[in-house]
This record gives structure tokens, C-alpha cells and sequence, in this order.
């Protein structure tokens, strides 16, 4: 089985995506917790902003020095990762590859046939890559989940190419 992702077609820059990285990817997202919250799309400086915020009060508060909490989090992180459910938004990967005018849909290519989205649907999906802790080895290598959730129960499988029509 093939373990990358193809994005081709009508886009400026054709990218081969390796899902087995993303577990060191800061965007990756619970996906056991996902789709039952509430999302809001928030801004990258803001979110930027907050987290040095936070490291500036933690520093004022307990000093310059690693605190012992600080090794408790991160076990708690190791384990979260070694457990986990995860999925990463396909926004910025689309992005990159930089559609081209009058490029309009998606299509996912699959083993058993092909799923087009418009491009906005596609941006808004989300591509599962982790179960458990574990890569997609059987049928990956990436699941995908629409951006409103109704797929949730019955994501597309086996998903090897993404394709700008």
C-alpha cells in the first residue's frame, strides 16, 4: 500500500504529502473530540499571540526555571500522541499547492472510485491519519471527514490523490 498523499491537477505546484509526519504537526486535531465542539476559525496571529502570552504569565508567575509541571505535560502529551485520534485540516495544504483560476472542486481518488467536493468543502475537510495511536496502514493512508461532520460515522477511505479539477 501506498503511504503518500498526491495533490495534482490544475494547481501551480503539484505536492506529495507524507501523513506520517503530521503526528509532530502542531495543527493536528482530536478527532475524537472534533466534531462534537463547537469550532471557530481563529485567526494564526491571534492564536500566536495567545500562546506567547501564556508562556510570558508563566514566566512572570514561576520564574525562567522549568517548572516540574512542565515534565508532567509533557508525559501527558506523550501519551495523548501514542493514543490518540488524529486528523489535520487540508486548508493549508491546499493553499500551498495554489489552485489555479477557475479551478473549482476536488476530486479524491480512492481504490474504488472518485468523490468531488467543491473547493470550499475541500478546504474545510479534514484528513484523519491516526487511530489509536496508530497510522492508517490498512486503509489509509488518510481518511476524509467533511468540514460539517456528516460523514463522521463513515469517513472516505483509502484516500491516495487528491485531484483539482
Amino acid at each position: 500500500m501506498n503511504d503518500i498523499l498526491f495533490i495534482s491537477g490544475k494547481v501551480k505546484y503539484k505536492i506529495t504529502l507524507d501523513p506520517g509526519v503530521w503526528i509532530f504537526d502542531d495543527r493536528k486535531v482530536d478527532l475524537t473530540a472534533y466534531f462534537e465542539s463547537s469550532r471557530q476559525e481563529e485567526d494564526q496571529l491571534e492564536q500566536y499571540k495567545k500562546n506567547i502570552s501564556s508562556h510570558w504569565d508563566r514566566e512572570i508567575m514561576e520564574g525562567a526555571v522549568f517548572p516540574p509541571t512542565l515534565k508532567t505535560e509533557r508525559k501527558f502529551e506523550k501519551e495523548k500522541i501514542l493514543h490518540g485520534t488524529f486528523g489535520i485540516s487540508l486548508k493549508p495544504f491546499l493553499d500551498n499547492a495554489e489552485p489555479l483560476e477557475g479551478a473549482s472542486s476536488a476530486a479524491f481518488l480512492t481504490p474504488d472510485g472518485v468523490t468531488t467536493l467543491t473547493l470550499e468543502e475541500a478546504k474545510s475537510a479534514i484528513l484523519a491519519f491516526s487511530l489509536d495511536g496508530k497510522p492508517l496502514k490498512k486503509d489509509g493512508p488518510v481518511h476524509l471527514y467533511f468540514g460539517d461532520g456528516s460523514n463522521k460515522d463513515q469517513p472516505l477511505t483509502q484516500v491516495n490523490e487528491i485531484h483539482i479539477l
